[in-house]
């Protein structure tokens, strides 16, 4: 292992020449109070960033033990420190030193949900932070000097500011961020055995800044969301202790109300109450099922062999639909392949908004089937299953604007009324009662799920020779020479989940499957496999730190998958 003095030898031997010669710097150097690995050095800089880490070992980082004695504390301790060393860079002030990425400092530090990351390591022998940064160059000449003042004089001002507990605050500020997570975890893990696939807390602010944001509108425009009487429960918190708020029971609920009242807003943080949100988000009392997942049309989208048979058959010129593929899904093909391969991945919660849902694929009323006979009619809409989804175990939660035929099999009725909800159950079921629409129920049994075997021959990240795998943004990756479209995958909520699905799709490829696992067994396989050796276990590059994933959920992999055009499957 080097020192600081070997370090900073080798930044003036190279000072003025090309850029290649920062390579000579890979290694590990002791300085101070923390160990610097350069782990990947960029060979231009206009390339992708060097990749470095800085540990700190724990007897001078000196967190207390009880703040990383379960997974949920720990991942919640490294949410907390990555956003801290993200803002001891922001200190630090801009940083140009010269052409291209020179002088950049970035650690992957999330947005409002608290994800397991590779950015940051906590472990009973030390604490880890994961960087990229720019080597500093005029053209493509080596500046060593202002490299030297980054390595040697930001990164210390870093490790100081965003790594060591050296106050009584330091303790307090990271406690209370890993409660806030803690309690949101023991809320969750509450539902099911209370009957129950949401709770919303009293007091929470869910809409958001703007249309772009995911921040909380000003305390002072929101409307606190407070539950209505008869839908208020309470649950127990570890540290929060006792919380009230509305329970959304299994089974079949309607949220209704007029536009801009605040149905969808509902929806949206009930979406993303599968995962844990940072103090003074808003949501931090807003939790769902973990496995909910959320359903819309989404026309254009490849579908390969699922069978859609419980909504749709009879098609013209005969098409199967018990092994249904298109190029070129419409939107109620589409929704039905969502929700049949959201049962065969696993799910015990449908969201769905009518706003962004296949109309005839939600409901066909009385006047319609009194002019297109059944027989002529290939779709049996969402309404006439979705009983049956209850009593396999699915419950469903449905934004409903403009069709009262769903009070028909509503099981709970929200209201909202300026952003307020109210429990309007019992008047729905006597509107039901007064009007009876006549509308016929269609369809017969349901079915069981088919599950799918994806074939190795799908799976190829390969570009002219070289794996091609890269994450646009949260909405996009491409495969080789696929572009996987996840625009409407709307549960998927930060970039780095979406770089880790590319790697989790060759690794899974590569490792497990086999032409005989299920889709869904090769997605558990490599879940277990991120839980047993840490989500680094994806990367395919070795020797370097892979500090930009966030772990994504099943649900998300498989959606990413079963859009990849290359899929080709065969039916267990």
């Amino acid at each position: 292992m080097e020192n600081r003095q070997q370090l900073l030898r080798l930044l003036n031997l190279i000072d003025g020449k090309g850029y290649k010669a920062y390579k000579d710097l890979a290694g590990v150097y002791a300085l101070g109070d923390f160990t610097l690995y350069l782990d990947y050095i960029q060979g231009d800089p206009f390339a992708s960033p060097s990749r470095i880490r800085v540990r700190v070992g724990q007897d001078k980082a000196a967190w207390p033990q009880d703040l990383y004695s379960s997974k949920i504390r720990r991942v919640a301790l490294e949410d907390f420190l990555a956003r801290r060393v993200a803002r001891a860079i922001a200190g630090l002030g801009p940083r140009r030193r010269g052409t291209g990425k020179s002088g950049l400092i970035t650690i992957d530090s999330g947005g409002q949900e608290i994800l397991p990351r590779t950015a940051m390591v906590v472990t009973p022998e030390y604490v880890e932070a994961r960087l990229s940064v720019g080597l500093p160059a005029r053209g493509r000449t080596i500046s060593g000097r202002e490299a030297a003042d980054m390595l040697l004089g930001d990164l210390p001002r870093i490790v100081e500011a965003g790594l060591l507990c050296r106050r009584p605050h330091d303790a307090e500020a990271a406690r209370h961020h890993v409660a806030v997570a803690e309690d949101q975890e023991a809320l969750r893990e509450q539902l099911a055995p209370a009957g129950l696939v949401a709770f919303v807390g009293n007091g929470s602010i869910l809409p958001r800044r703007s249309g772009v944001s995911q921040l909380p509108m000003p305390a002072a425009q929101a409307v606190p969301f407070e539950a209505p009487p008869s839908l208020e429960v309470e649950l127990e918190a570890p540290h929060a202790g006792k919380v009230r708020g509305m329970g959304i029971p299994k089974g079949i609920t309607l949220i209704v109300g007029g536009g801009f009242h605040g149905k969808s807003t509902l929806l949206r943080a009930l979406e993303r109450g599968v995962y844990n949100h940072v103090p003074g988000d808003g949501r931090e009392r807003v939790v769902t099922v973990a496995d909910a997942v959320k359903i819309r049309a989404e026309d254009g989208r490849r579908v390969e062999k699922v069978d859609i048979s419980p909504f749709i058959n009879n098609l013209p010129f005969g098409q199967d639909t018990t092994s249904f593929s298109t190029e070129d899904a419409s939107g109620s093909t589409s929704q039905a392949a969502n929700i049949i391969e959201a049962l065969e991945v696993g799910t015990s919660l449908l969201l769905l908004d009518e706003d962004t849902s296949a109309t005839n694929f939600m409901i066909r009323d009385e006047r319609m089937q009194r002019l297109v006979a059944k027989e002529k009619e290939p779709i049996t809409p969402f309404i006439d299953r979705v009983r049956q989804l209850k009593e396999m175990g699915v419950s469903t939660i449905i934004v409903v604007g403009g069709s009262g035929d769903y009070f028909d099999v509503a099981d709970t009725v929200i209201m909202m009324d300026a952003y307020r909800p109210r429990d309007v159950t019992g008047q729905a079921k006597e509107i039901a009662g007064q009007l009876v629409t006549n509308r016929r129920e269609e369809g017969g049994e349901f079915g069981g799920v088919h599950h799918r075997v994806p074939l190795r021959e799908s799976f190829n990240p390969s570009r002219r020779g070289k794996t091609k795998i890269k994450a646009h943004g949260v909405d996009e990756i491409t495969f080789g020479y696929e572009d996987i479209d996840l625009a409407y995958v709307e549960q998927l909520v930060d970039p780095s989940q979406t770089r880790a699905i590319g790697d989790i799709i060759r690794y899974l490829a590569e490792r497990y499957c086999d032409n005989r696992r299920t889709l869904r067994e090769l997605i558990n396989m490599v879940l277990q496999d991120i839980e047993a050796k840490g989500l680094d276990v994806i990367s395919p590059f070795y020797g370097q730190h892979p500090g930009d994933y966030a772990c994504p959920r099943a649900q998300e992999i498989a959606a990413a998958i079963n859009r990849l055009r290359t899929l080709r499957v065969r039916l267990k």
